[in-house]
Formats: structure tokens, C-alpha cells, sequence
């Protein structure tokens, strides 16, 4: 009786230590296009940046996704060459990635992908890579 309750006991410890790690590991990233804010949320610490998201006659596609890939410094074939650092791809080509055009921050002036201060990229890509892509979420919103 006293070897299954403890059993039992330390099967529920388990558990919840599981279940509590898990959730100190996730990481999430809430980009709001209406108010060009990204709030990233890992375990108890929050960070909200100024982002620019699509400018008129672009797209900045909405949805939760995962990352699919990212690359420390990544040039845009697409758009010139143009440099893309610290780069987390979530949707095909689209990417949260760090800028030099940090006074269009907090207004849309890009080409869809959502971007940061260089120095607020590097933090979010160090927190991805550490955590990993199945523990991070990106939310894109209205």
C-alpha cells in the first residue's frame, strides 16, 4: 500500500515538473499589425517591440504558424539583395528579421515580412534556436 502510493506520488511529480518545464521552454511572439507591436512572451519574461509589417499594396499574411527555418543573415533574392539579419522564417518567404530602417518602426513599410530592431532580432532569433521550432509559436492579428 505505502510502495504504490509513493509510486503514485512520484508519477504525479513527474508529470507536473514536465508539464511546468514545458511551459518555462515555450516561446511565443504576438505581432499585432493594427498597432505594429510584437509582444514575445518566454516563460516569465515579456518583451514589446515596434515593428513594420506590409506597407500598402503588400501583404504580411495572418495566421499562428511555427518557424520553418532561420538564418543569421539572410539576403532577400527576391527584393535586391537586401540584407535580412537574424531571420526566422514562419510562411514561405516571409520572415521576422532585424532592419536599418529603424525609423520606419512602428509603422508598415515592408514587403510583408515583420521587422525588428537588429538588436530585438537577435534576441528573438537566440530565443528560437534555443527553445526550438516546435516550442515557438508566432501569432500574426489584426
Amino acid at each position: 500500500m505505502k510502495k504504490s502510493f509513493l509510486m503514485a506520488a512520484m508519477m504525479a511529480i513527474a508529470l507536473f515538473a514536465t508539464s511546468v518545464a514545458s511551459q518555462a521552454a515555450m516561446l511565443t511572439a504576438n505581432i499585432d499589425v493594427s498597432t505594429q507591436t510584437m509582444t514575445v512572451r518566454y516563460g516569465s519574461t515579456v518583451y514589446r517591440w515596434a515593428v513594420s509589417t506590409a506597407r500598402p499594396g503588400y501583404f504580411t499574411p495572418r495566421g499562428t504558424y511555427r518557424p520553418q527555418r532561420t538564418a543569421r543573415m539572410w539576403y532577400s533574392r527576391k527584393y535586391d539583395m537586401s540584407p535580412m539579419p537574424y531571420s526566422v522564417f514562419f510562411k514561405g518567404g516571409y520572415a521576422i528579421h532585424g532592419t536599418g530602417a529603424v525609423r520606419q518602426l512602428g509603422r508598415p513599410a515592408s514587403h510583408g515580412c515583420v521587422r525588428l530592431h537588429t538588436a530585438n532580432a537577435a534576441t528573438f532569433y537566440s530565443m528560437v534556436r534555443e527553445v526550438g521550432f516546435g516550442n515557438t509559436r508566432i501569432v500574426v492579428t489584426n
